[in-house]
């Protein structure tokens, strides 16, 4: 395993990890945003951990994050799945919204998809509707990488002009296109939230070259793309943004509606492991 010494907590999360699940080796993480949680139900071998009782790994404290990491198999291999992420609105700082990333690259494990409910700021599309990012935008105010470089494997300055995996961007179409699922690919701009966006600052995101809106995943795209994990993600449309829509927005709308989506969000993540596994 990679020299983890500088990440506090983490030689603690990989003994409880091993203390229960023994030495294992996952091909793929998952990490589940907002009515993503639903995505465990594709595996029918799986193996459970609550993420308080993994040292360092702390609850997620919104609804819909469930805070369980699955040790799934598909093909023979394993998947690791977290079922909730920290965000940095939430107020304790990047620790817990960087931590599964370091705990991921401790394991070895060379991919990552990413998930998350976003809101439509491309008129083309619909609320249900699946966005593949392929570039972002981040406004959250502040960088995961600020501070001492934690691994002496990351660099000072990493290179960003490649964040998310054209590989397995490719085979996701690929992979859509076979299941007749409707996929679009645009760029996610990430805000820290926790209140929703006006609709001039809407405006302004669609001039910047926006898609979609949200209040996550790019901290974690940043951090992965650091340890040069192939990084894969992916939003549901779950709202059309403010000034898109007249409706108010909640989050309680956020997650019906991905929950509505879910059937499509499985299938596709299901077909997309048997093709890459």
């Amino acid at each position: 395993m990679a020299n983890s010494q500088k990440v506090p907590g983490l030689e603690n999360a990989l003994d409880d990890i091993q203390s229960n699940w023994g030495e294992i080796k996952p091909e793929i993480a998952i990490i589940c945003g907002s009515g993503w949680g639903g995505l465990s139900e594709i595996f029918t071998n799986q193996k459970k951990l609550d993420y308080s009782s993994i040292r360092g790994m702390s609850r997620p404290t919104v609804d819909g994050h469930h805070g369980i990491l699955n040790l799934c198999e598909l093909n023979d291999k394993h998947v690791l799945l977290f079922q909730g992420r920290r965000h940095y609105y939430e107020g304790e700082g990047w620790g817990p919204v960087a931590f599964p990333i370091h705990l991921v690259h401790a394991l070895g494990i060379k991919t990552i998809f990413l998930t998350n409910a976003a809101g439509g700021i491309n008129e083309s599309y619909k609320v249900g509707d699946l966005m593949i990012i392929n570039d972002h935008l981040n406004f959250i105010g502040g960088n995961p990488l600020i501070g001492p470089v934690p691994n002496a494997e990351m660099p000072r300055f990493p290179d960003q002009s490649k964040v998310y995996d054209s590989s397995i961007i490719k085979e996701a179409h690929e992979t859509a296109k076979e299941n007749n699922i409707r996929l679009k690919e645009g760029v996610y701009v990430a805000l820290s939230g926790p209140a929703f966006e006006t609709p001039s600052e809407i405006k302004a995101f669609r001039i910047l070259g926006a898609d979609a809106v949200g209040m996550s995943t790019v901290p974690e795209a940043m951090l992965a793309n650091c340890y040069g994990i192939k990084t894969f993600a992916l939003s549901c449309i779950s709202n059309m943004a403010s000034g898109i829509s007249n409706e108010k927005l909640s989050h309680q709308d956020v997650e019906e509606a991905s929950n509505l989506a879910l059937p499509k969000m499985q299938k596709l993540i299901l077909s997309l492991l048997r093709n890459i596994l």
